[in-house]
């Protein structure tokens, strides 16, 4: 008699904890802007299932010398939704500064748009005095703990267990190894080979040029001229993997360098995933050549993202006295008209300049 196989089923409270940094650049100008009790409001974050945000209020909600900082469930249907968080301050480091830390004990958020959070989080004289305020801004982090039900199946006396997929490992081994690659890239000076069946399931652009205009000189090297070797490597480990390769991950020169080539070769979810990262490393030495480059390769989210840290005065007149600023002025004047347009009021010393020179 065969043996009978016995599935179990069973119940779990799991608790899930994710964190979420607010970067709030142009202190002075928002707390002029938003009066008492008006608030802007973070980027979406999901933790245990569910959309939060964190809510803003740089003149407070109840007390009119504090930062007030609540988080608020942003998802639909959903209902009685436990959490508990912590806000804190961070320091240059990125560290949380003790006595800004704040923990909330666990709340029920009833529906979409509940909140709940810290009408007092820190005093505007406190803030303003303090070495965490630096070119008119500074960071809170928020950590949320949200409790989540969920079902699992085990099975006793298994006979198969399945493995996950390990078709990136497979596929990184075969780019690596050069078995039947039937196609050379000269690149910078070096040969770089690929497959063409991979690159055209992989990008439009590369199925148009292999198995269209360049299909009848199959034998010979394609030349690269405008893209580096390094550059071109990465693109092509990311066509075979979905993943970027560990020595680029951090690296925020080269992203740049493969929005261009993502670009160009139309892959998308690398573009977006060179934008995410140009966004989280804007500064005064950078965000005038990233501007540009969010104009000439269409990212609406790296525009904002740079028109955001220029809505601080002092952000600004650091970009006009930077060396990309010329070059994002002859380049790229509509983007400064309409950032102009959006966030200075002309009587800014800085927006005449700008006005004036274009």
């Amino acid at each position: 008699m065969a043996e009978r196989r016995m599935v179990t089923s069973a119940i779990i409270a799991e608790e899930e904890t994710r964190t979420h940094v607010i970067k709030i650049e142009g202190y002075s100008r928002t707390k002029e802007q938003l009066q008492a009790k008006n608030y802007t409001k973070s980027v979406p974050f999901k933790v245990g299932d569910h959309n939060w945000a964190v809510k803003y209020y740089p003149n407070g909600c109840t007390a009119h010398d504090y930062i007030s900082v609540y988080l608020v469930l942003d998802s639909a249907g959903s209902k009685d939704v436990k959490a508990k968080f912590t806000f804190s301050l961070l320091d240059d480091g990125g560290e949380p500064v003790p006595s800004y830390t704040k923990t909330l004990a666990q709340h029920i958020f009833p529906s979409k748009g509940s909140d709940w959070g810290l009408p007092r989080f820190i005093e505007h004289k406190d803030l303003e005095g303090s070495v965490h305020l630096r070119g008119d801004s500074f960071r809170i982090r928020c950590d949320v703990t949200v409790m989540k039900i969920c079902s699992k199946e085990s099975h006793e006396n298994q006979f198969v267990v399945v493995p996950p997929s390990n078709m990136h490992q497979q596929l990184r081994s075969l780019l690596e190894s050069k078995d039947g690659a039937d196609v050379a890239f000269q690149v910078d000076g070096e040969m770089i080979s690929a497959h063409r069946s991979v690159l055209a399931a992989r990008s439009s652009v590369f199925k148009a040029e292999l198995f269209g205009t360049m299909r009848e000189k199959a034998g010979d090297p394609i030349e690269i001229d405008d893209i580096e070797a390094d550059v071109f490597k990465s693109l092509l480990h990311f066509i075979y993997t979905d993943s970027l390769p560990e020595t680029t991950r951090e690296d925020v020169v080269i992203a740049s360098h493969l929005l261009v080539a993502a670009d160009r070769y139309d892959i998308e979810r690398l573009k977006l995933i060179c934008e995410e990262k140009l966004c989280n490393h804007i500064d005064t030495k950078v965000v005038a050549a990233s501007l540009a480059l969010a104009v000439q390769h269409n990212c609406h989210g790296l525009k904002e993202a740079c028109f955001e840290f220029l809505a601080s005065p002092s952000n600004l007149e650091a970009m006009i006295a930077s060396d990309g600023y010329q070059h994002l002025k002859s380049s790229c004047p509509s983007a400064l008209k309409e950032f102009i347009a959006r966030f200075l009021p002309v009587e800014l010393i800085a927006a005449k300049d700008i006005i004036m020179s274009i």
